[in-house]
């Protein structure tokens, strides 16, 4: 496995050859039954693929989100846990706790230990939607925590993941690494889902589980996760552009038979095509500022892409399924899978509601 301090090597087209080799053929096991593939998730690692948007690799944001882009224009639920896995390297890079760092980023950063993000609760309580469903109390070398957080992705036995706690004798929030073998936690399955599947998403309940302060992020998650949010949402940006783009695939190949037909619809795909790229554009604009600042006009512009992207998901699969006619409803059909995953684009956190309550607080301050 690649260490955290190696440079990447790999390029974008050795990730689509390993995406296309080895992804490919399990996407339709992977939406049907559930199948979650964690050896590609492990040679994702390999590739560098959780690396590069670190300050190793000099933050190369643009290369992250082309990464995810690969991924999902296979197959997003997979795309999903790459930005899950992402986020983690993210935070953990960003650690305020060196002992944290120095502990966990390596061994996710490479892909050896996989984990998820956790942090749709954190989130949404930073923007007053919901309030922190773990709570900690501090006791000798770190923290106990009790509570539940609906579900959470990419993981399994063995995997780790990232949340934000409440302390209530303090009123301070805290952002730590859990471990789901530690003592006191369990895993549940979660209801199965339309979409997503094969996403290792499940309900996470504490019982008095142990934090150490090794695996704290930040003792003070609120002044900590301002510096993460324009991260943690543009590094999403991959999900709908590997989307949009298998899209717009699918439309050009019905074209080949049915140009003459499909000429009447909206949305062509190379109209569609032309306001990819436009987003393209944007992300890699963005990802030149992302590593460096934390105010809230780069969030903002963060926030307007990522709005832009999900509604314009949403666009490309509804195309895609008006382009393809009937065959776009058999059950092995990957275009009516398209349309299902693009509906979780526009919902995932920060969902298009959630977005423009954010934007119509930062244009209000």
């Amino acid at each position: 496995m690649a260490s955290v301090s190696e440079a990447v090597t790999t390029t974008p087209e050795d990730v689509r050859s390993l995406v296309e080799q080895t992804l490919a053929p399990l996407a339709g096991c992977i939406d049907r039954d559930g199948l979650y593939p964690a050896d590609f998730m492990h040679s994702l690692g390999a590739y560098g693929s959780y690396s590069r948007h670190i300050r190793n690799n000099g933050y190369d944001f643009g290369a992250a989100v082309d990464s995810i882009a690969q991924v999902s224009r296979a197959c997003m639920s997979t795309g999903f846990c790459h930005w899950c896995h992402s986020a983690l390297a993210w935070y953990l890079d960003n650690a305020e706790e060196p002992a944290t760092r120095a502990k966990w980023l390596g061994p996710v950063a490479s892909g050896q230990l996989l984990g998820g993000t956790g942090l749709s609760n954190g989130m949404k309580n930073v923007a007053a939607i919901e309030e922190l469903k773990i709570h900690v109390e501090r006791v000798s070398g770190g923290y106990t925590a009790s509570g539940t957080l609906p579900w959470v992705s990419n993981l399994a036995e063995g995997h780790v993941f990232a949340a934000v706690f409440l302390e209530p004798a303090t009123g301070r929030k805290v952002m730590a690494l859990v471990d789901c073998s530690q003592a006191g936690f369990e895993l549940k399955q979660c209801a199965e889902f339309i979409a997503l599947e094969g996403s290792g998403t499940y309900a996470c309940h504490f019982d008095k589980v142990f934090i150490p302060d090794d695996q704290v992020i930040s003792h003070d998650a609120a002044t900590f996760l301002p510096r993460i949010r324009a991260g943690f949402v543009l590094l999403q940006m991959g999900m709908p552009l590997g989307v949009i783009e298998s899209c717009i695939e699918i439309m050009e190949a019905m074209n080949r038979t049915h140009a003459h037909v499909n000429a009447y619809l909206d949305d062509p795909p190379e109209t569609l095509r032309d306001e990819l790229e436009d987003l393209r554009m944007a992300v890699n604009t963005l990802a030149e500022e992302v590593a460096g600042s934390s105010g809230d006009a780069l969030f903002r512009d963060v926030l307007q892409v990522r709005e832009r992207a999900s509604t314009l998901s949403l666009r490309a699969s509804q195309a895609a399924m008006l382009h393809a006619g009937a065959r776009g409803y058999l059950a092995d059909s990957p275009v009516q899978r398209k349309l299902r995953e693009s509906y979780f684009v526009a919902i995932v956190t920060p969902a298009i509601k959630h977005i423009r309550k954010e934007l119509a607080r930062l244009e209000a301050a």
